[in-house]
């Protein structure tokens, strides 16, 4: 399992900070960077708030943010502005020289708290009994380091909402079926694009150790892991609907965390790259409603005046768990750096961490 350092894992910050104007906080994060200079490196999630934004060395997707990290080896203090898998697989591909903090240690991501270790290690003999040796796993890296080992020790690989349909192809190659863990909508599209029947699909349960399906095991080709992401899995095919109702020359763009019946609805569907890089080539003029975290919705819609863009559910919430890290909780981790008493150290320990990078090898090779 993944292991996080007990050093002050638990520590809560000190309400003072709470009292402290934006404006302050601004400067002394700025003070901070510039005496810390080329030692310290924050990297920030597209999904992060504008005011954490504003202050990151690099922006990406979670992947992309952790091998930034790693190539950037002047830096000693790594301060990730994500979630915990993130600064996981930041931890597992830097040195041990250079050390990773997350602000808040209570930003999670649900989507990666849904495949548990602990359940996983239940489900794999039963699904073992069921196909027998036939089966390959593959995890989303929305998944904590753990989860990515467990691929790692099987034979099996990490994806990316890019190369999802690279690495199920692979996958393939390799066994006659495929679990994919943790994201079942991810896991659904990306098979259903590459021709696989839904009826050929089956949803493992975790709670129940039961496989929801009415085929026999033969026809199984796909076991996707009961698990969403709670932000993507809240647009709706009323959503799309209504979007063509009120705007009908405007084209639906969703990111493949949708359930199958959006993504048959949208008029597009791809990861956050593949949404950027449509909206930023769109001609000028034309009309967006994009199914994604409102965070980078909203910050697409500032970057594209000449573009009419909307949320494809406009009443919707950003993600929560990644909106815990904040101005208090950045210079509070950055002040603590500074000082010398670091706190919220990411360190996953080495046999995790060796079988999560065969994961991540198996895919960045192949991608």
């Amino acid at each position: 399992m993944s292991i996080t350092s007990l050093l002050q894992q638990t520590s809560l910050l000190p309400e003072h900070y709470r009292t402290l104007s934006t404006t302050e906080m601004e400067s002394r994060i700025l003070a901070i960077k510039k005496k810390l200079g080329k030692k310290l490196f924050i990297p920030g999630h597209h999904y992060q708030k504008d005011e954490v934004i504003q202050f990151a060395d690099a922006t990406g997707d979670s992947l992309q943010l952790a091998q930034i990290s790693a190539a950037n080896i002047e830096a000693e203090h790594i301060v990730f502005c994500g979630v915990h898998f993130m600064a996981e697989t930041a931890d597992m591909l830097t040195t041990e020289k250079q050390h990773v903090y997350l602000p808040d240690m209570r930003a999670g991501c649900s989507m990666a708290d849904m495949a548990d270790i602990y359940q996983t290690e239940q489900a794999w003999p039963i699904l073992q009994q069921l196909f027998g040796n036939t089966i390959l796993p593959l995890t989303y890296v929305n998944s904590t380091a753990a989860i990515k080992a467990f691929t790692g020790r099987h034979g099996g690989a990490c994806v990316t909402s890019s190369n999802a349909k690279e690495m199920v192809t692979w996958a393939f190659s390799q066994k006659q079926r495929i679990l994919f863990l943790p994201d079942q909508h991810l896991g659904r599209n990306t098979a259903f694009d590459l021709g696989v029947p839904l009826e050929s699909m089956a949803v493992w349960n975790p709670h129940t150790n039961t496989l929801e399906t009415d085929q026999s095991p033969e026809n199984i080709k796909v076991i996707l892991w009961k698990g969403h992401c709670s932000v993507h899995e809240g647009f709706t095919v009323q959503h799309t609907a209504k979007v063509r109702q009120t705007y009908p020359n405007m084209r639906i763009i969703v990111h493949p965390e949708c359930s199958r019946e959006v993504v048959a609805a949208a008029d597009d569907a791809g990861s956050t790259k593949y949404i950027l890089d449509t909206i930023n080539n769109a001609p000028s003029g034309s009309a967006w409603a994009i199914g994604t975290e409102m965070n980078l919705v909203n910050r697409i819609i500032q970057q594209h005046p000449d573009k009419h863009i909307i949320s494809l559910n406009e009443n919707f919430c950003p993600c929560l768990t990644m909106n815990r890290i904040d101005l208090p909780h950045l210079l509070w981790s950055l002040e603590s750096i500074d000082q010398g008493k670091p706190h919220n150290r990411i360190q996953v320990d080495a046999s995790t961490a060796e079988e999560a990078r065969s994961s991540l090898e198996r895919m960045l090779s192949r991608s």
